[in-house]
């Protein structure tokens, strides 16, 4: 799979002529692989409540969802407007809920 197109900026990725916000590159690399395995194990999560129709497994992997990705600065607070004290913050936080 070819390496998503970047803004000229860095800040966002394009893919199918959508614009999401980038990982933040501040992330140390295992840390950040360790954090889309976690994204993806929610994700996987996400769908077998669905197929199950369990809501509140649903609920609590969507939340899993949204922090991993909090974690990884593509939610709330861009990156890019933190300092690297809070950009540490925010993924070591990330980490910790969602071990």
């Amino acid at each position: 799979m070819a390496e998503p197109e970047r803004t000229a900026d860095g800040h966002f990725i394009v893919i199918r002529g959508r614009r999401w916000r980038a990982t933040d590159p501040e992330i140390p690399e295992e840390a950040a692989a360790r954090l889309r395995s976690l994204l993806m194990h929610a994700r996987r999560d996400v769908g077998a409540a669905l197929r199950h129709e369990d809501s509140e497994a649903e609920r609590d992997a969507r939340a899993r969802v949204h922090a991993a990705k909090l974690a990884l600065g593509e939610r709330g607070t861009p990156w890019w407007e933190q300092s690297s004290a809070e950009r540490r913050q925010r993924w070591q936080q990330g980490l910790d809920a969602l071990d």
